[in-house]
């Protein structure tokens, strides 16, 4: 997949496209893409698919906080293993928001990018508050000698979204997230200086300063997850919560136990990929109950990634 943004151009005068932000790239999404090659190979035509690096609603409203699936980066990564030709990453601005659907899509999709085709669902809307509908995208292509082909829903699976995989997700449900992203979440950050309170415990943690500002975080619980560190990976028990037990207020904990590892890890970036939820966050009724809990979680994540593993062979 070629990335073409400011600095690049488009080596071919004529794409079979579509348009969306592509938060997550999930199931949804891939089989949006698939259609598009689809119809591309048809036309011996190169495929793309065009986003924005900002969510548009965020350059509208400086005060929303997207809550996001994934960060630019790693969606353009995401992007390119769909097999899509071109991702044309689009600065979405004011500007572009006040054009009617019509010059947006004469303007930008096909003088500016080529767009010969372009596929897009029957109920996606764009161009100055989101007025039209396929029916007028279908007519203005008409008038501009543009194609518009309606893209089929994905069979089998309801209402794959997004926002339903950010509900998932916020309520814990990790297996179901993933079978809509068709990936296990993750989130990466830096490593940094916790309580330490875990090493008196005999479960040191790594504590969590995730990059991405706006990435959703799952509920509040402790999770069976894969590590990885330096190219390396690892199996691990996350927690996520206010630490109750010990009294925290209203900080929020981010902190990995990685199984057998031992090293330094301040300020090392790390990815946690959640392979289950294993239970919620709860107050216990001291430190000893505390670690006799944090044991048991311990083999039922054990368990719960060897039967995982088992799974994927």
């Amino acid at each position: 997949m070629q990335l073409i943004d400011r600095e690049h151009k488009i080596g071919h005068p004529s794409l079979v496209a579509t348009i969306g932000f592509f938060d997550g790239v999930h199931t949804g999404h891939r089989f949006l893409i698939d259609q598009v090659k689809q119809v591309a190979e048809k036309r011996g035509l190169p495929s793309a698919v065009i986003t924005f690096p900002v969510h548009p609603r965020k350059i509208l409203q400086k005060d929303y906080q997207p809550a996001l699936l994934c960060g630019y980066d790693e969606k353009i990564k995401r992007l390119a293993t769909t097999g899509v030709d071109y991702c044309i990453s689009l600065d979405f601005t004011k500007e572009l928001a006040q054009l009617p659907a019509r010059r947006f899509m004469q303007d930008i999709l096909k003088d500016k990018f080529g767009a010969n085709t372009l596929v897009i669902g029957y109920d996606h809307r764009f161009g100055h508050n989101r007025e039209d509908d396929f029916s007028d995208y279908k007519r203005y292509g008409n008038e501009m000698n543009m194609t518009v082909v309606e893209a089929l829903p994905l069979p089998g699976l309801d209402n794959v979204s997004s926002s339903r995989i950010r509900k998932l997700l916020g309520e814990g449900y990790i297996r179901k997230a993933a079978k809509l992203l068709s990936y296990n979440y993750t989130i990466s950050g830096k490593i940094v200086e916790g309580f330490q309170v875990g090493r008196t415990i005999g479960f040191p943690t790594a504590n969590i300063q995730i990059w991405e500002t706006y990435k959703v975080i799952p509920a509040f619980g402790v999770y069976a997850v894969y590590v990885y560190v330096a190219d390396q990976k690892y199996d691990g028990m996350l927690y996520v919560g206010k630490r109750p037990t010990l009294h925290n207020g209203d900080n929020i904990s981010i902190e990995v136990n990685i199984f057998d590892f031992d090293g330094d890890l301040y300020n090392k970036d790390l990815t946690v990929e959640f392979i289950d939820f294993i239970r919620p966050d709860e107050k216990m009724t001291d430190i000893e109950a505390l670690k006799a809990q944090i044991r048991k979680d311990k083999d039922t994540v054990i368990n719960v990634i060897r039967k995982y593993k088992s799974l994927k062979i």
